[in-house]
């Protein structure tokens, strides 16, 4: 495969109304079936008119920006200062669910297509149906990636081709059959693409030229990169997870759940506090057969309890230890809640009182 990255030069200031696939088509009459056309959402807002009007500076801005991102936001996913995660309406996750303030009128905020894959889809059809073009088009913008430093422009809609390569089932060339391999490939052309459209350049548009051999309609567009809610592993912040667990904390009932408690959850949670406790405290998941003798020899304790935890502090114990002991019991409860686990704090499972256990 030989690749191709070239700017669509020309297109100058796009307004509210204006017909972006004729300002496309005139200052790229060498485009070619089967070319990717990647075009910034900034675009592709102002010519569906979204954008907003708000004060040039002063409070009156910020707090004109405030209600502005709260419409737009579905939920708030983590906040450091004035900086908000969101996620938006889209299901996109991103800073400031993407309301942009540069390359605009200082009067104004420009906001993200409303539908990104439909916007894609217009534009694709009317290249192919006024200019005879038959091109795949995605809407791309810039996002932050977790875990990493810089931006990276990303698919908000795509048309005329799928937004997922997925190579499951294939095998690699030492026959190792790929199990969960999928390759946002429209994201990765967005990126190419800003290589060449650039943030002051004033160039909106790219082309990628030998990617696509044919386009392609149907498929779910750039949704289709939107993670389920239940496969994410990192819907919150760290704080915001924090916060969300003692909350569950307070309301989980104060005793075993009506259903076993899963023993892979139970040790995430213990593994979670394994370095905020104190040295020398040990959480342990006990065996099943030792559950079930404890819990029917220890008067008092739940016949119901599906599982089991011992605690000890550090050896030997002081007042103070005790005192720290019982944080981290707590620290342990509100770890099991954020997995959705509650829990029943018991006496001592003998005749030491350096221990403790909760039942699930």
């Amino acid at each position: 495969m030989k690749l191709e990255i070239l700017p669509v030069l020309g297109i100058g200031h796009v307004s509210e109304g204006d017909d972006l696939p004729a300002l496309i088509a005139t200052a790229a009459p060498w485009l070619r079936d089967g070319d990717v056309l990647v075009v910034t959402s900034k675009i592709v807002s102002k010519a569906e008119g979204r954008l907003v009007d708000v004060p040039a500076d002063g409070p009156e801005r910020q707090a004109a920006r405030d209600e502005v991102l709260a419409a737009e936001t579905a939920r708030v996913v983590a906040s450091r200062g004035t900086t908000r995660i969101v996620q938006t309406h889209h299901g996109f996750v991103m800073a400031t669910a993407g309301i942009d303030a540069s390359n605009v009128d200082k009067t104004r905020l420009v906001l993200l297509p409303k539908d990104p894959d439909a916007s894609a889809r217009a534009l694709r059809t009317a290249l192919r149906e006024r200019f005879d073009r038959d091109v795949a088009v995605i809407v791309s913008d810039t996002m932050g990636r977790p875990w990493r430093n810089g931006l990276t422009d990303v698919a908000l809609g795509v048309a005329g081709m799928d937004a997922i390569r997925d190579h499951r089932g294939e095998f690699d060339p030492y026959g190792n059959e790929l199990q969960v391999t999928q390759m946002a490939v429209v994201d990765e052309l967005a990126a190419a693409g800003e290589l060449i459209k650039g943030k002051i350049d004033q160039v909106p548009v790219a082309v990628v030229r030998g990617y696509l051999t044919a386009t392609s309609d149907g498929g779910a567009g750039a949704s289709a990169l939107v993670r389920d809610a239940a496969q994410d592993l990192f819907s919150l912040g760290t704080a915001e997870a924090r916060a969300a667990g003692m909350a569950a904390a307070a309301t989980l009932p104060d005793g075993p759940g009506p259903t076993p408690a899963d023993p892979a959850a139970i040790r995430r949670a213990i593994d979670a506090v394994a370095d905020v406790v104190a040295p020398g405290t040990v959480f342990t998941l006990v065996a099943d057969d030792l559950r079930a003798g404890l819990t029917a020899a220890v008067p008092g304790w739940p016949q119901e309890a599906t599982a089991l935890v011992l605690g000890s502090p550090p050896t030997p114990v002081d007042p103070s230890d005790l005192v720290r002991f019982g944080a981290d019991l707590h620290r342990l409860r509100i770890a099991l809640a954020v997995e959705g686990i509650p829990s029943l704090l018991l006496p001592p499972p003998g005749a030491s009182t350096a221990s403790a256990a909760l039942a699930l």
